[in-house]
């Protein structure tokens, strides 16, 4: 196990939201290490990128962590209900950020399944499973992440990214990413990226 170091969030914010792909996400929750492996990303490219909480160079309470230095979790609140994870990317004051949509849970799946559906996974329908941690929301809940994580860094011992030595790269897909209809000529960029 490698733990990504602050070096590798500093660059292109495309690049990382690619190279996350495969990557292992973990955070330890009461002594438990809840582990997945990221496998749907989307970059979020500063002030030029109309999709992104900091285009035109907006700077708020909510974006004020997309301004911290790179390998810095952004923490925000969708529809009043959903918790969505970003990793921040690039120089520090650089608003730039890669959203976390999907982990396949690896372990424990028992704590994975009670925080994600309140149930056993043994109790999980075939539907259940294919949907534990596909997409953004869903991932939050099934790996404990809450506003809490905002501003927190990803470079401690209890909350971070890591990558197998020795894994086989992933095959990766590029695609427009999704539900930013109103970002004009940026919602056609390739930067969702999945693998399967």
């Amino acid at each position: 196990m490698k733990k990504l170091t602050e070096e590798f969030y500093k660059r292109d914010t495309v690049t990382v939201a690619k190279e996350l792909i495969g990557k292992y996400l973990c955070h330890v929750v009461n002594g438990e290490a809840l582990i997945g492996r990221i496998i749907e990303t989307e970059a979020y490219t500063g002030v030029e990128d109309k999709a992104c909480h900091a285009y035109g160079g907006r700077r708020t309470n909510r974006t004020e962590a997309l301004y911290l230095p790179a390998g810095h979790a952004y923490v925000f609140l969708i529809y009043g209900m959903y918790d969505c994870m970003n990793v921040v990317t690039e120089e520090e004051g650089t608003p730039c950020a890669v959203l976390l949509r999907a982990c396949q849970p690896i372990s424990p799946l028992e704590t994975l399944s009670q925080l994600r559906y309140g149930k056993s996974y043994q109790a999980l329908s075939s539907y259940q499973k294919k949907n534990f941690a596909n997409g953004p929301g869903k991932l939050t809940k099934a790996f404990a992440i809450t506003k809490k994580q905002n501003k927190a860094s990803l470079l401690q011992d209890n909350f971070f990214i890591f990558e197998k030595e020795n894994e086989a790269s992933p095959t990766i897909k590029a695609t427009p990413r999704i539900n930013i209809d109103y970002a004009e000529e940026y919602a056609t960029k390739p930067w969702r990226f999945i693998t399967f």
